[in-house]
């Protein structure tokens, strides 16, 4: 139950970053995960209000902080039941899949090619061909779902030294 909780509150944190990221428009560096023609024409847009990027890097950075905590929380709650390296293989490969699951299909499929999520933060992009190109970053999540067996290893590891 544990596991999914912490799953779950993961993929909150990740939905508000990239609310932070799309709203508050704190660095245009993020632009490069989405296809191409949106990129282009989101590089257009301004920040609501001059301290908007500010106040998008301070969520932001609340949200990675967020994303620590889960996994410290994780790790903590593990050792104080006795898990073994198997269990917390286990419960970090379940948060971690968990999130990345959430991401191609809620953020990924629903968010950027069924709603008008991102068009409604950022007008300049209505109309991109982009938004109906599912799988456009397919090589980022491959290289990503094959490092997370690693990350998930390395932590359950880092656990059982406690």
């Amino acid at each position: 139950m544990v596991t999914l909780i912490l799953t779950l509150t993961m993929c909150a944190l990740l939905f508000l970053m990239i609310w932070a990221a799309t709203y508050f428009y704190p660095w245009t560096g993020l632009l490069r995960f989405f296809p191409r023609d949106i990129e282009e024409k989101a590089r257009l847009h301004q920040p609501p209000f001059p301290a908007a990027p500010v106040v998008g890097r301070i969520l932001m950075l609340l949200c990675a902080l967020g994303f620590v905590g889960v996994i410290v929380y994780g790790g903590w709650d593990g050792v104080q039941k006795g898990f073994t390296f198997g269990q917390f293989l286990a419960r970090f490969l379940v948060i971690l899949f968990g999130v990345k699951v959430f991401d191609i299909i809620a953020l990924d499929y629903i968010l950027i090619t069924k709603t008008q999520f991102f068009q409604h933060y950022i007008p300049e992009t209505k109309g991109c061909a982009g938004y109906h190109s599912f799988g456009y970053n397919r090589k980022e999540q491959l290289r990503q779902i094959l490092t997370q067996p690693f990350a998930a290893l390395l932590i359950a590891w880092i656990c059982t030294l406690f």
